[in-house]
């Protein structure tokens, strides 16, 4: 199976998922608070990329970053700012 049709199944996976937990905690419209909590995580990593010129701090884009950022949405992207301050 090539590389890039596993990277796209397994975001599908973690949508899927993302869906199921919307489902069981009954939320309305489960489909679109997953997308909107993927969204929203992306433009915290890309904000504070962004920002990274005049703050001088950054996160490196990668596949663990873009994960977390868009599963965890907003206290991801902080647990991966903290972890970066504590690891340097």
């Amino acid at each position: 199976m090539p590389n890039n049709m596993v990277v796209l199944l397994s975001l599908c996976g973690v949508f899927a998922l993302l869906i199921l937990i919307q489902v069981i905690v009954k939320a309305p419209k489960p489909v679109q608070r997953a997308a909107g909590g993927v969204i929203t995580g992306l433009c915290a990593l890309a904000a504070v990329n962004f920002t990274g010129f005049f703050t001088g701090v950054s996160l490196p884009l990668s596949p663990l970053t873009i994960g977390v950022s868009g599963a965890a949405r907003i206290p991801g992207v902080t647990m991966l700012l903290l972890l970066n301050l504590i690891v340097k």
